[in-house]
């Protein structure tokens, strides 16, 4: 019975140390990048669809070698009163010579699809990045608001008490106290929903890692922007790097060759074949059998079909091209627009700050002075509720530097690989 118990309470102390280590689990920035590259499934999809397209490539291109097949046969057959049996081995192949270059310009769309492919994974990647950020971002705002929410407490708490001690002075009135009351309260039920909050943002941030099980966590950052972008850049040069828009390139290419393609189908086929067997009636076979052949198909009349063909790919480009214009288009505005909404964020930033260490200096002289009676309650508390919106206009207007960053960084096309 001894035993058992110190065996429980050495699994006790082992649970709660495994318990307290996951719980202390920090992530940097870096550790977020690692893990979402390995787990995030939407960079995984993209992946295995460009490995798709790589396949679709090879098989297209396996036309152009020698097909070639081996046959073993064995039958037998007969009437009621007699039978015959029948065995024969051999090898055949076939070659295609010609078909209007219809296959060349299938491999190269194939390649171009591939190319798009790519971009695709970088698209995804880029998306994943904006996302991951955003969720990183929101972790680390979450744990900065609830250090804000204590002080905020503590701010609430101070002007409670020192209300209490003037209101049983009699030299303030009991709305006073009460409004103190009111905001010491909503204080501390903002701090409570913070702490709430925290675990939304540590399993939003898991679901873009990608991890399957869910663990507290801790991101280890700063509210600095380091892609600020501060002197315009050429926004024609920038876009031209951006996966969307190469990816709607490569299928606008990839559309070019469709349309050969099609015309390649008015042009004869033409392939040699061989074969080489032996076949008899017994096993095995002894005579010898072989065959050399050239074989031409040349399309004569079909019902439009192949004219039919030839208007589709060129729709098909059409699509493609107007596609590749608006994407690029869009890409450009995009860019302009994060461009400027980063410019005002990192200045918001600046403002919200001077704006704080003012707020914060006035509240120190009006404590001052309402302690000494020298402005009333009223002029008092506007100008605490100006400092706790002070505090959380800067924190929100850092977080929100930062977010507008990852937009930025996103309208550029960088993948999870960029830098910043």
């Amino acid at each position: 019975m001894k035993a058992i118990r110190k065996f429980l309470l050495v699994l006790f102390i082992f649970c709660f140390l495994v318990v307290q280590a996951y719980a202390q689990v920090q992530l940097s920035w870096q550790d977020c990048i690692i893990e979402a590259k390995k787990n995030n499934p939407d960079l995984i999809s993209a992946e295995e669809f460009t490995k798709e397209q790589k396949a679709n490539k090879t098989i297209t291109a396996s036309s152009l070698f020698p097909q070639v097949d081996a046959s073993l046969g064995a039958s037998t057959g007969g009437s009621s009163d007699q039978s015959q049996d029948s065995y024969s081995y051999g090898v055949s192949g076939s070659q295609l010579v010609f078909d209007g270059m219809k296959t060349m310009n299938n491999i190269n769309a194939a390649k171009e699809n591939v190319k798009a492919a790519q971009q695709n994974y970088r698209f995804a990647s880029s998306n994943v990045r904006l996302a991951l950020r955003t969720a990183f971002v929101n972790l680390l705002k979450a744990q900065e608001l609830i250090k804000v929410a204590e002080e905020i407490v503590k701010i609430r708490k101070e002007n409670f008490e020192l209300i209490t001690l003037r209101y049983h002075s009699g030299l303030e009135h009991k709305g006073a106290l009460m409004t103190a009351e009111a905001n010491l309260s909503q204080a501390s039920f903002e701090l409570a929903q913070a702490k709430r909050n925290i675990e939304l943002a540590q399993r939003q941030l898991t679901k873009e890692m990608g991890r399957n099980d869910f663990m507290p966590m801790k991101v280890m950052g700063e509210f600095i922007v380091s892609d600020q972008a501060k002197e315009k850049p050429d926004f024609t040069s920038i876009v031209g790097n951006n996966p969307q828009v190469l990816e709607a390139l490569a299928r606008k290419n990839s559309a070019t060759f469709g349309i050969k393609s099609a015309y390649g189908n008015f042009a004869p086929q033409v392939s040699g074949s061989a074969s080489a067997g032996k076949n008899s009636g017994h096993w095995p076979p002894e005579d010898n059998q072989w065959n050399l052949g050239v074989n031409v198909s040349m399309p004569i009349f079909e019902g439009g079909l192949r004219t039919a063909e030839v208007a589709r790919a060129r729709a098909s480009y059409n699509q493609a091209e107007a596609d590749q214009r608006s994407i690029r288009d869009q890409a450009i505005v995009g860019l302009e627009q994060t461009w400027a909404s980063l410019q005002d964020a990192v200045e918001l930033v600046d403002v919200g700050l001077k704006n704080l260490k003012a707020t914060e200096e006035r509240a120190k002289i009006a404590e001052a002075q309402y302690s000494t009676g020298f402005i009333s309650f009223d002029n008092w508390i506007i100008i605490q509720d100006d400092l706790v919106r002070a505090k959380n206009t800067y924190l929100a207007a850092r977080a929100n530097a930062l977010y507008t960053e990852a937009d930025w960084i996103q309208a550029k096309g960088e993948t999870l690989e960029y830098a910043q």
